[in-house]
């Protein structure tokens, strides 16, 4: 077992892990950060993304020694300070970008990053920077429309696809 220390959302943490445990098994178990879900183990889903040091990552593919010294932001970091729905996440809620929401925290985390590089996307460029998260349930317009709406854009014309 190694001792693994990071921030997560804004704290210091500290745990024991083994060499083999990946990322996403550290926050959920270890941390109880249960908001990052595990859905497919071979990082295709990306229902397990998080922000390691400002960047997207699929917890499920990375060793939680790996980020050892790191700033982690998981899904439960996205709401404001006083709890309300951050801005993303009140747009997935007012343009039902959601249904059964397995998906939701890795697309959550997904639009952050996307809209943290690129703050006025087009809607291809969401649609593009999306292929990495899979849903299952929704057929993607209404997330497609929530993330141009968190970005401040009109969504009127957002294509159904």
């Amino acid at each position: 077992m190694t001792k693994v220390t990071m921030t997560v959302n804004g704290k210091s943490v500290s745990g024991e892990a083994e060499g083999r445990t990946l990322l996403s098994t550290f926050i959920r178990e270890n941390l109880r950060l249960t908001g990052t879900h595990v859905g497919c183990d071979t990082a295709q889903c990306g229902a397990c993304t998080v922000h390691v040091n400002g960047r997207s990552v699929k917890s499920c593919n990375m060793f939680a020694i790996e980020a050892d010294g790191a700033e982690v932001k998981t899904i439960e970091g996205m709401a404001n300070a006083d709890g309300s729905l951050g801005t993303i996440q009140q747009a997935f809620q007012d343009h039902h970008g959601l249904q059964c929401g397995f998906c939701t925290p890795g697309m959550v985390m997904t639009a952050a990053a996307l809209l943290k590089d690129n703050p006025k996307p087009t809607e291809h460029e969401v649609r593009a920077y999306l292929t990495g998260n899979l849903c299952r349930c929704t057929g993607y317009h209404n997330i497609v429309k929530a993330i141009m709406a968190a970005s401040g854009q009109d969504v009127s014309a957002v294509a159904a696809e």
